[in-house]
C-alpha cells in the first residue's frame, strides 16, 4: 500500500481509537503517532487527510483552542449504547466470567480509549452468579443452526447434586430433542424444544448443556406438540410462561388490588382489560400457562391477588398456601 494511503487510514484509526469530544487529538499528536510508524509528514497533509475522510462521510469535528484538534463526533455506537450493551453482558448469568470479560473488552473498542477507561471503572463483574460452561458460544451457534435446518439435537444435560458432604457434583442425562426457539428470559437462556417421549413443549437451560451435536433426524412439526400450527411464536409463548414452567394455556380471571395495576400491565401488556370493581380493586382476564411457576408467581402478591377463574387454578393456589402454612405449623 502506498504510504499516502496508509497515512490516511492511520489518521482515521487514531481518531477512532483515541478521540472524543472531551479529548480531541491535535495535528501535532497525529504527526507524532505517524512518525512512530515510520511515516513523516507535515501539518498541511494532516488537514488534507481530514478533508478526505470528511468527504467520504466521516463525522470529524475540528475543535477550537485551547484544546485544538480533531475528534470523531459520531460512531456506529454511541457511549450510552455501549454502556447499555456492557450492562446487559455483565448481568447475563449464562455468560461465563471469562467470556464476559472478553465481550466487555470488545465492546469498549466501540468507543474512544478515554471513554472506555471511564466505562471500565464503572463496570462491576459478579462472577458468583455466572455459569461455568465455556461451551456456551458453541452451544448457541449449534442450536441456531439446528433450528434453521429443522434437525433434532443431542446433548448431555447437567443438574447440580445435593449431598451432605457439600460436594460439587452433577447428575447427567442425555437428551434427544426437536429445537424450535431460543428465549432469553429471567436472566437465563432457554431452548424451547420437544422431547420425543411427550407431545408437548419443554424449556431447557443452555448453560446446563454439554457435548451438543446436530443429528440427521428431522424435528417434529410444531403443530404436533403445541398450539402453534404453522410456526412457533416466541413472543406469544414467552408472555404466557411463568418462571419458564410449561403448561396448558388457559384464560385466567384475576381480582387485583389497585396498587398492582402497573405490575400487571408490565407483565401482560397494555392490551389486557382492566375493569374497576371498587375503589381498591380491579379485574382482568389474561392468557397464561397454568403451572407451578404461575402459582408461585401469583402467591408472591399474597392477598393482593385472587384467582376468580378457572376454579382448578384457585384450588392449586389454595393447596399451595395450605402446604406452606403446615410447614410452619410443625412442632
Amino acid at each position: 500500500m502506498q504510504p499516502s494511503k496508509l497515512k490516511t487510514l492511520l489518521v482515521y484509526k487514531y481518531l477512532e481509537e483515541y478521540s472524543d469530544e472531551q479529548n480531541p487529538v491535535s495535528s501535532a499528536k497525529l504527526i507524532e503517532m505517524l512518525e512512530e510508524k515510520g511515516i513523516k509528514c507535515e501539518r498541511k497533509s494532516i488537514y488534507a487527510d481530514i478533508a478526505a475522510l470528511k468527504e467520504i462521510g466521516c463525522d470529524i469535528i475540528t475543535s477550537k483552542p485551547p484544546f485544538g484538534g480533531f475528534f470523531m463526533a459520531s460512531r456506529s455506537f454511541e457511549l450510552p449504547e455501549v454502556r447499555l450493551l456492557i450492562d446487559a453482558v455483565t448481568s447475563a448469568g449464562f455468560i461465563t466470567p471469562n467470556k464476559t470479560a472478553s465481550l466487555v473488552k470488545k465492546l469498549e473498542g466501540l468507543v474512544s480509549a478515554n471513554q472506555a477507561e471511564a466505562l471500565t471503572s464503572q463496570v462491576y463483574l459478579e462472577s458468583e452468579n455466572k455459569c461455568d460452561n465455556e461451551e456456551i458460544y458453541y452451544i448457541i451457534d449449534t442450536l441456531y443452526e439446528a433450528i434453521k435446518e429443522k434437525k433434532r439435537v443431542k446433548f448431555i444435560y447437567r443438574r447440580r447434586n445435593i449431598d451432605k458432604r457439600e460436594r460439587k457434583a452433577y447428575t447427567q442425562k442425555t437428551f434427544l430433542v426437536s429445537p424450535y426457539a431460543l428465549i432469553w428470559k429471567e436472566d437465563h437462556y432457554y431452548l424451547v424444544c420437544n422431547n420425543d417421549k411427550y407431545d408437548n413443549l419443554m424449556n431447557l437451560r443452555l448453560d446446563r448443556m454439554k457435548m451438543i451435536q446436530i443429528t440427521d433426524i428431522p424435528q417434529r412439526p410444531i403443530g404436533e406438540v403445541s398450539e402453534y400450527k404453522e410456526s412457533f411464536d416466541s413472543a406469544d409463548y414467552s408472555s404466557k410462561m411463568f418462571n419458564m414452567f410449561s403448561g396448558k394455556t388457559d384464560k385466567v380471571r384475576l381480582l387485583c388490588n389497585l396498587e398492582l395495576r402497573e405490575e400487571i400491565i408490565d407483565r401482560f401488556g397494555t392490551k389486557i382489560p382492566l375493569t374497576a370493581v371498587d375503589i381498591n380493586h380491579f379485574e382482568t382476564t389474561v392468557n397464561a400457562a397454568v403451572s407451578d411457576g404461575f402459582v408461585s408467581w401469583l402467591m408472591q402478591y399474597g392477598n393482593n391477588v385472587k384467582v376468580i377463574e378457572p376454579h382448578y387454578l384457585a384450588e392449586m393456589v389454595s393447596e399451595k398456601a395450605k402446604l406452606i402454612v403446615s410447614l410452619y405449623d410443625e412442632k
